[in-house]
């Protein structure tokens, strides 16, 4: 009876979806629809509309509840989250709207601290100077926007794609799940845009000398 759900995992939930029980869809569905909420609000900052993300986050919850392979290591509620915001994301590009976080925000890239050769964490910032005045202000935001501009001229497809994840502070494993790379691309590409950032603000300040 739907009334027991709540007495089994998801996995044996899942179990009894494969047997037929066709109701568990509509149960998990419900269950993590605040999940797909809380995804939602975190791609809103790419530039998506907060309805039509949360329309496209149902869609990636339903295809998780699909194509949930009961024989993986991770558990069901990993596998939705990753299915919701591969969806999101594919969502925002599809209509061209994801807009740059700006640049002199705080940006770190994280690492999983197992990792030796990549413990810890990296702190990449414009390091823009204190603000005194609104002229100041227009200035640090003009300077700001050109970079961002030479940064997104230097960028492939990828780096642009895995730059955007790194902003709203997803993992790199998570990143290689919801664009259907290898962790080892994601990894390569983040080391790029490093170096291609400092290219970047070495360039500015050697103009401005």
């Amino acid at each position: 009876m739907k009334s027991n759900y709540i007495d089994y995992s998801d996995e044996e939930l899942l179990d009894r979806y494969r047997d037929g029980d066709n109701s568990v869809a509509d149960y998990l569905v419900g269950k993590y629809k605040n999940l797909v909420r809380f995804c939602a609000k975190e791609m809103y900052l790419l530039g998506g509309d907060n309805d039509d993300l949360i329309q496209e986050g149902m869609i990636g919850l339903f295809k998780a509840v699909q194509d949930f392979d009961l024989g993986r290591d991770t558990s069901f509620q990993t596998f939705a989250q990753l299915c919701v915001k591969r969806q999101m994301y594919t969502a925002i590009q599809a209509a061209g709207r994801q807009k740059h976080l700006p640049l002199n925000s705080y940006l770190s890239l994280c690492r999983d601290s197992d990792d030796a050769e990549y413990g810890g964490s990296v702190d990449l910032s414009l390091e823009m100077p204190a603000l005194r005045s609104p002229e100041d202000e227009v200035v640090d935001n003009e300077t700001v926007q050109r970079l961002e501009a030479a940064l997104d001229r230097e960028l492939s497809e990828l780096e642009k794609q895995v730059l955007d994840l790194m902003k709203l502070g997803i993992g790199y494993v998570e990143m290689a799940h919801i664009l259907g790379r290898s962790e080892k691309s994601v990894d390569n590409a983040i080391q790029r845009i490093k170096q291609k950032m400092k290219t970047v603000l070495k360039r500015e300040k050697e103009e401005q000398y």
